[in-house]
């Protein structure tokens, strides 16, 4: 899509007036990114025009568009924010700071700062929620291009797109950016089910079509004999969803029924059910498989009549009958509701935010989270998990975590009920706090003035962030000077369980830095969220030490070396072999090259001492080297002369994909063509017409091997090539 196709498809719904507004944006980005280009090759500004055009398609606003253009110029080139807000206006440079990582502070470690620039990007959500519609979009782009990045870094980003990106568009509703982030991300988690899965579909996609259009022509003639007007479409069932139902049930492709589904769009609500009766009495309903999302909409505004009847051949069909509004949102979500917004009214603002206030509590666990992971694991509990509905005696629907308890329930309809909750009637009848509340249940909370407020097991029994979050907030509260107290024992104990001398760790310069560390505000903050269990003991300590511990590792990395060196001595070391390696700082020693993992010129590698037999050279990554005791017998070794052309190294790769007719034969001739000797060669296939191929080749160095997996992976079917460790 071109910046014109993007303008042009903003046109449609927007003035001329706004159409220039977005070029401006548009041409400050093209400026901005000139000299930048992508890991595809193609230039960087490519990238803000596609994230912008998938907005367009969603009919956002003019704003949301311009910060789409615009959202990586301040991370990637040398235009302040300042510039954005002057040249537009405050509101777009709000959306744009909000998809901005953070890239000035130094983290401990990359999931550390991962988990900061998610808790950045929420908490801006909180404050506009288009913010997090940029990022989808951004999202679902670089899905789009993943391809172009090496295998390591498209799992890890695949990963984090499963985990956080897919749950977080379907909590939006967004089921269009949904399902391709989820099918786009097993593709690179898991290529072998996913091309299963798309090679048995395709075989049953004829027998499919015929099914489906036989379904529509009956359903069409029904309702046109009683002037109802509606589109009928088939939809296909979503690869990651086929997936998921395989994986958590435990079937076979054959054995899933709701492969489809047919979906009946109509002009209002009277219709739907006009159309759900209609269909109840072509074909027989199936007992317990009938929804009503339209009189109890889920908690992303998606609206229909689910309904799954015994169709014309005799196989479930599942039914869905909605309008055209709630079509709308079905397949855009909360982006509806800003797509033609000068026609909104004030009623549909209200009821969207009354609709996610529950992104209105994350500004709450920011508040009370001193830790970004901490925070992050908050947010997956709470946003992401499956979900039980429940209902207060007067009929309002609550809904919360799957596994929550009548707690949770009280906390989330008033802190000061939680707080002096004593009891619980579920259904009428009374239940333990810790009873695990199931959907439709009708929940009365029981009080009492007297209560002596929460205990502190209540933390363990409640699911939701928000219940926990309440809870310490009242422990933090009413109990500080006890808690101080008892945060300072907790911290002593564990450093006299570990070994450590109290004097030496606890100095007021630790202990500063330390609070500074957790973003306490001072020494006996930092006591007191210990005291109320809003951090351990364990991770106070560990911080307080880590100077010390690093001192001693130092020391003890030294004595080691030295020990080891003496082992070889006493041993004997035979003169060094020509593996073309060498141990930094000595001479003469007997090397050999580890069959394990098979390190080649190039590899990240590191030198193990072995008892009488020299040493032996592993890769950095290989798992018989990653451990604590061998960790104490590493020596730093090099390889000799860069990569050296003269001698052969022996690599075992795997070679996956689809299995067909001379598909063994193509691997054989790919491999061939890169003048590189294979020594031994095996393969097998299984039911499901999956061939695994492993082989041994000799290659030169770390070079020649990725030239012979890159044109492996060239072959039609083949779906994957690693290299292997024994």
């Amino acid at each position: 899509m071109t910046s014109e196709q993007v303008l042009q498809i903003a046109s449609e719904y927007l003035s001329e007036q706004d159409v220039a507004y977005l070029r401006r944006a548009y041409e400050l980005a093209e400026r901005a990114h000139a000299e930048q280009f992508r890991k595809s090759g193609e230039p960087y500004i490519a990238h803000p025009v596609q994230v912008a055009g998938i907005l367009a398609e969603l009919g956002m606003d003019p704003k949301t568009i311009a910060a789409a253009f615009l959202h990586d110029v301040v991370e990637d080139t040398d235009v302040p924010l300042k510039e954005i807000a002057d040249e537009f206006d405050e509101e777009v440079a709000m959306l744009v700071d909000g998809v901005t990582k953070l890239g000035k502070i130094k983290y401990k470690s990359k999931e550390e700062q991962q988990a900061e620039n998610h808790r950045k990007m929420f908490v801006a959500m909180a404050k506009d929620i288009r913010v997090i519609l940029i990022k989808l979009a951004d999202r679902l782009h670089n899905m789009r291009t993943l391809k172009h990045l090496p295998p390591e870094k498209q799992r890890r980003i695949a990963n984090e797109t499963l985990e956080i990106f897919a749950p977080l568009a379907h909590r939006l509703g967004i089921s269009t950016i949904k399902w391709e982030l989820e099918d786009t991300s097993l593709r690179y988690l898991n290529p072998q089910q996913y091309y299963r899965i798309v090679n048995l579909m395709k075989k049953k996609r004829a027998e499919r079509e015929t099914y489906v259009d036989e379904v529509k022509s009956r359903i069409q003639e029904r309702l046109a004999s009683v002037n109802v007007e509606a589109e009928i479409h088939g939809r296909a069932k979503h690869i990651y969803s086929i997936y998921r139902k395989m994986a958590l049930q435990n079937k076979q492709f054959n054995e899933i029924y709701d492969l489809l589904a047919v979906r009946i769009v109509v002009k209002n609500i009277k219709d739907c059910y006009a159309v759900l009766g209609i269909i109840h009495t072509h074909w027989k309903p199936m007992p317990g498989r009938f929804k009503d999302y339209i009189a109890m909409p889920k908690a992303n505004m998606y609206q229909s009549l689910h309904t799954t009847v015994i169709g014309p051949k005799g196989d479930p069909l599942e039914v869905q009958i909605r309008s055209e509004d709630m079509h709308k949102v079905a397949e855009y979500g909360v982006a509806a509701h800003w797509a033609y917004k000068e026609q909104k009214t004030v009623d549909d603002s209200e009821s969207l935010e009354t609709k996610l206030s529950w992104f209105r509590e994350i500004i709450e666990w920011q508040n009370d989270t001193n830790d970004a992971q901490e925070f992050m694991e908050s947010l997956k509990i709470d946003l992401f998990s499956d979900m039980v509905f429940v209902f207060t005696p007067k009929g309002d629907v609550i809904e919360l975590p799957k596994g929550s308890v009548p707690l949770d329930f009280a906390y989330r309809i008033h802190t000061e009920i939680g707080n002096r909750c004593i009891g619980a009637k579920i259904n009428g009848k009374m239940v333990p706090l810790d009873h695990e509340l199931k959907t439709g249940d009708i929940v009365d909370i029981l009080t009492s003035k007297h209560s002596y407020g929460p205990s502190q097991d209540w933390l363990k029994l409640t699911q939701s962030s928000h219940a926990k979050n309440k809870i310490r907030q009242w422990f933090k509260k009413e109990r500080r000077e006890e808690n101080v107290e008892k945060g300072r024992e907790m911290v002593e104990r564990e450093i006299d369980r570990k070994g450590y001398e109290q004097k030496e760790v606890l100095t007021e310069e630790n202990l500063n830095r330390v609070a500074n560390k957790f973003n306490f505000t001072s020494e006996e903050d930092m006591y007191a969220a210990v005291g109320y269990n809003g951090i351990t003991a364990a991770q106070i300590v560990t911080r307080l030490t880590d100077n010390i511990r690093k001192q001693q590792e130092d020391e003890l990395d030294q004595q080691t070396i030295t020990e080891a060196v003496e082992d070889l001595k006493t041993y004997g070391t035979p003169k060094k072999g020509s593996v073309g390696v060498r141990v930094k700082g000595i001479d003469n020693l007997l090397i050999r090259l580890s069959r394990c993992c098979n390190p080649v010129p190039g590899d990240d590698i590191v030198g193990y001492i072995t008892k009488g037999r020299g040493v032996s050279i592993h890769r950095s990554d290989c798992p018989n080297v990653d451990n604590s005791e061998a960790q104490t017998r590493l020596l730093p070794v090099e390889w000799e002369g860069g990569q050296q052309k003269s001698k052969n190294y022996n690599v075992d790769i795997e070679i996956s994909g689809f299995d067909r007719r001379g598909l063994l034969n193509e691997v054989l001739q790919a491999v061939a063509e890169t003048k590189t000797n294979i020594n031994a060669v095996s393969g097998k296939s299984d039911k499901n017409k999956m061939a695994t191929i492993d082989m041994t080749i000799s290659i030169q160095n770390i070079s020649h091997l990725h030239k012979v997996v890159e044109r492996v992976k060239q072959i039609p079917d083949i779906y994957a090539v690693r290299r292997i460790m024994h």
